[in-house]
């Protein structure tokens, strides 16, 4: 069972499992490279707008579909360490449901088609995040019902398809605050209640807000904050009580938006015992940046200036800006780079600049995956799951 095989992992290692966006093809790529080297277990975190089933046109990581995209992991990840995971899946968490206005009935079955396609590619760990309206804020026991209706037909799909399958839930958008221990008890007896009465198994996985956010490339939550912040208990503080809640419920704490955190508050975290963290925007930065660092140590400023208007007219940085921010169109562009990768444009920036750079003995994607992989390391070793 892919639940005993973490629990069992985190419990011998001390550590803290790590969770992986697939941003790229290289990213993926040095993920399963790094989980077979070392013979250690990453969850692979896929979005609905980074990889989605065919019925509903793909995702921007490599022009993917759910369905190619597990073909793709399954078949290079000879030992079988990778858990295919999907991360925030639920409705209103594609792109098109929310330019589209879908009512909630039809994002609900969207949702529904999107889990479906997931569980049948071989997808074992399954976020379930009902947190976003945009017609309003709901009720937390009207998001609640929603997360119960999606559990139990996740579950029923699990079950006709013979697969196993392993639940993450969280009910609320992170904000960069740690979150309540009365809000953690309430979600996690509620969820237990409906679990216990229909006969559905428990989920491994709740997330939990620590003091996360990520904007432009920094991590700007209370996490890492040397000051104190008014009106809020420290984490050092405030997370033992969130782990008094979880462990009598048997339940492992997930932390979200671990990215750009220093080296000091990733080694704190198996210490203070959190379970699991998600980095994803971080490895995408750090692949544009490292293809346009080298485009600009060879002289190819040609390439890197078309790289760079390409990524910034994508406006995709927009949604990582912090208000007022005094980012420039070099910073807002590489932020921007990973979602450009896959179009037909980049592919021919990136065939000039191989085409240039093989007279320097320099492989493009070998140098890029090296770059990425030199980034998760830093979370593999200070998480404790591997030692260098």
């Amino acid at each position: 069972m892919i639940k005993s095989r973490l629990f069992s992992f985190i419990s011998k290692r001390r550590c803290t499992l790590l969770g992986i966006g697939p941003m790229s093809k290289n990213c993926v790529d040095a993920a399963i490279e790094l989980a077979n080297t070392y013979e250690i277990p990453i969850m692979l975190i896929a979005s609905r707008r980074q990889i989605e089933t065919e019925k509903f046109g793909g995702g921007y990581v490599n022009n993917w579909t759910t369905e190619t995209f597990s073909d793709y992991v399954i078949n290079h990840d000879k030992k079988g360490k990778i858990v295919l995971s999907r991360d925030h899946g639920g409705p209103w968490q594609n792109e098109f449901e929310t330019e589209e206005k879908f009512s909630l009935r039809k994002s609900m079955e969207s949702a529904k088609k999107s889990f479906q396609a997931d569980i049948e590619s071989g997808f074992e760990l399954i976020h379930i995040d009902t947190s976003i309206d945009i017609f309003g804020i709901p009720h937390r026991d009207e998001v609640l019902q929603r997360l119960f209706e999606l559990y139990e037909f996740c579950w029923n799909i699990a079950q006709q398809n013979n697969r196993q399958l392993v639940f993450e839930v969280g009910t609320e958008v992170q904000t960069g605050s740690t979150y309540n221990p009365e809000e953690v008890e309430y979600n996690l007896s509620e969820i237990f209640r409906f679990c216990n009465s229909n006969k559905l198994p428990v989920p491994a996985f709740i997330v939990v807000q620590t003091g996360t956010c990520v904007k432009e490339t920094r991590n700007i939550g209370t996490f890492d904050s040397p000051v104190r912040i008014a009106g809020e208990l420290p984490i050092e503080i405030q997370l033992p009580k969130i782990l008094d809640v979880c462990r009598r419920y048997n339940i492992l704490i997930k932390e979200h938006n671990t990215d750009y955190l220093s080296d000091e508050s990733l080694a704190w975290h198996p210490r203070l015992g959190i379970h699991a963290a998600n980095v994803a925007p971080e490895f995408g930065v750090t692949e544009s940046n490292a293809f346009y660092g080298v485009l600009k140590e060879y002289k190819l400023d040609h390439i890197a200036d078309q790289f760079i208007e390409l990524s910034y007219s994508s406006h995709k940085w927009k949604k990582w800006m912090l208000p007022n921010s005094n980012s420039g169109k070099l910073e807002k562009a590489l932020i921007a780079g990973h979602y450009v990768f896959a179009t037909d444009a980049f592919s021919d920036l990136k065939n000039k600049a191989e085409a240039e750079l093989v007279r320097f003995n320099i492989n493009i994607d070998e140098y890029l995956k090296e770059k990425v992989k030199l980034s998760m390391l830093r979370y593999l070793k200070h998480f404790h799951m591997i030692e260098i």
